[in-house]
């Protein structure tokens, strides 16, 4: 086969577009080349991915290679599909026998073949159980993906360790939630049991608490203001499951901050009270 097709995901703020990773094999000078609005994180797959496949025991076929991330008009971004490239290469290249049809694969690729984190795995994963698709993430964002509880996010620390569970010589590892993640409260170390006095302020933010009501706290500096303010998650409501996947969505999308073992807790931020509106809601071109 000289044209292999492998399913994988693209990021769009808090959404996780289908992407349709063409690879086709042809004569003519030997080459590299991807197409269909990739930044220059996707351009540089090329070198990633052929370091990948050679160090894994494979071969990258002296031929015309033609990468293409389909809808051309969606811009694309990362190291996401850099596995899926890899394995369509070896699909068409005919060194891979192996169905991709109802799989996707979102992962970045080290030079040695390992499989590395992306930002937007959650997301990715919830887009793939709506279509009844499998997925294929990194070993280090399984218990991110395991949140939605879809029964085919699976997990994967190498490229040999893909390539095998595909042809069957291995079974897949089943990307599993942590203990406790679904079924522990929230919890903070800090709650209004350490306030001394405030009663009436205290009252007023267990009344917003319990009916999810919002909070506008005035008062001279020292009066205690940041002092309840950093306590008031502590007494709020556990989130819901969807309400924790959501919020969980935009962790994940910004990247390094998402912490699998704390999704169900009430968030807080502390801006500095001179930011500007810009500063505190995010900027920039980017959607997320």
């Amino acid at each position: 086969m000289s044209l292999s097709i492998v399913h994988s995901r693209a990021e769009v703020g808090i959404q996780a577009p289908a992407v349709r990773v063409e690879v086709h094999v042809a004569g003519g000078l030997p080459g590299l080349t991807i197409v269909g609005l990739p930044n220059s994180g996707v351009r540089e797959a090329k070198d990633r991915v052929r370091a990948a496949i050679q160090t894994s025991g494979f071969k990258l076929p002296p031929r015309r290679i033609t990468v293409n991330l389909a809808p051309a008009d969606l811009p694309k971004d990362g190291a996401r599909f850099d596995l899926a490239i890899a394995l369509g290469i070896l699909q068409a290249s005919g060194q891979l026998d192996a169905d991709l049809e109802a799989c996707e694969f979102v992962a970045e690729l080290s030079l040695s073949g390992g499989l590395r984190a992306v930002s937007g795995v959650l997301a990715a994963t919830l887009a793939a159980k709506s279509v009844q698709h499998a997925i294929v993430v990194p070993a280090q964002s399984a218990a991110e993906a395991a949140l939605t509880q879809h029964p085919g996010a699976r997990q994967a620390e190498h490229l040999l360790e893909v390539c095998e569970a595909l042809t069957g010589q291995r079974q897949w590892t089943t990307a599993k939630r942590a203990h406790g993640h679904a079924i522990e409260p929230a919890h903070t170390a800090s709650d209004f049991a350490e306030v001394r006095g405030q009663s009436r302020a205290k009252r007023a933010l267990e009344i917003a608490a319990s009916g999810h009501h919002n909070v506008l706290m005035l008062g001279p500096p020292g009066s205690g203001k940041s002092m309840l303010a950093q306590r008031f998650p502590g007494i709020c409501p556990a989130l819901t499951e969807q309400q924790a996947i959501e919020l969980a969505s935009v962790q994940s999308t910004m990247g390094a901050s998402f912490d699998p073992a704390q999704w169900r807790r009430v968030p807080f931020r502390s801006p500095h009270h001179s930011c500007s509106a810009a500063a505190l809601v995010g900027g920039g071109s980017k959607l997320h």
